[in-house]
């Protein structure tokens, strides 16, 4: 593997040296190897780098999304299904060009349909320099970039003409549900920032004839059981804000994790009828374009094994297949 060049380590040390790119401003010493709030020191560290059948169909596809896990997380949710990684207990280090690298390789060798950038925020630094180099080898499908949508914006504009589509989570409407669950009582008011500059870098949702998704913002909303008016106050923002240029996926596939499993509320599955209710006001509010899920997911596992599959060299192992 090659090392940074004396121009990469700089932009590295300008950002790294003080981290400030998440919105916890934690101001860790990266560069110097110590984990910041995310969990992260300054060298790459990623779980998995494969194709994802998982993902919305404009995203995934027939073929899959070129999905490359990274360890750590800047925001933290007590319920998180992939604590694995998320606490950066999974994943290898790796240099930028090899991030290049399994760019190309997930573009070329296993044709994914878009390079999946998932819980990148914190490597924002790395994954420019990754990207730059890997279009100039010859990227050229779509980047997605996969966030909580807990970013700041100035970090976000460093990704500007980097990527085409963004797939933002927006979680809380409440700034008390955002503090129990999360430890971040700004999150509400850093994701509605967050998701205005992403619809400014990108514009409207486009698509191509296969009907993927080409550039655009894609928000989803994830149901918590018991938390029906939370969910509703989102997407009615989403939908008078935005209208017709963003799609939103309304999701029903939180699972009870183990170190939530004594929550009254969190310990227990989304019912249909939390859901239906949910559908049945985004019908009422007029939203047409997104995604609904089907009950069954629920019940199924959307968490892949994070084995360091694609991460250290070619990718051999098969995907995984998603039943029809």
């Amino acid at each position: 593997m090659k090392e940074e060049s004396l121009e990469e380590q700089l932009f590295l040390d300008q950002h790294l040296s003080s981290c400030h790119l998440c919105p916890r401003e934690c101001g860790a010493a990266r560069m110097e190897g110590r984990a910041g709030a995310c969990g992260a020191g300054a060298v790459i560290k990623v779980a998995r780098a494969a194709l994802h059948l998982w993902e919305e169909p404009c995203i995934s596809g027939k073929e899959g999304s070129g999905a490359v896990f990274f360890s750590g997380c800047p925001l933290g949710c007590i319920y998180c299904q992939n604590q694995e990684i998320s606490r950066g207990q999974a994943g290898y280090e790796i240099t930028v060009d090899r991030l290049a690298d399994i760019f190309l390789e997930l573009q070329n060798d296993k044709k994914a349909n878009n390079i999946n950038l998932v819980t990148a925020c914190h490597y924002v630094p790395q994954v420019v320099l990754a990207l730059q180099k890997a279009k100039k080898g010859g990227l050229a499908i779509p980047v997605v970039y996969n966030s909580s949508g807990y970013e700041k914006v100035e970090t976000l504009k460093m990704l500007d003409g980097l990527v085409d589509v963004y797939l933002p989570d927006f979680k809380y409407w409440d700034p008390e549900l955002a503090v129990r669950y999360s430890r971040a009582a700004d999150y509400p008011k850093t994701v509605r920032a967050a998701i205005a500059e992403m619809v400014r870098q990108t514009g409207p949702c486009e698509f191509d004839g296969r009907g993927l998704i080409r550039k655009g913002v894609i928000v989803r909303q994830l149901l918590l059981p018991g938390h029906v008016k939370n969910s509703k106050d989102i997407l009615g923002y989403l939908y008078n804000t935005y209208h017709e240029d963003i799609y939103i996926s309304i999701m029903s596939q939180y699972t009870p994790m183990p170190q939530v499993k004594e929550d009254p509320l969190l310990g227990r599955r989304v019912t249909v009828r939390e859901y239906q209710r949910l559908i049945d006001y985004a019908l009422e509010l007029g939203i047409e374009n997104g995604y609904t899920q089907e009950r069954k997911v629920a019940l199924e596992s959307f968490i892949p094994d994070f084995d360091g599959e694609g991460v250290l060299g070619k990718m051999s192992k098969a995907p995984e297949t998603a039943e029809e």
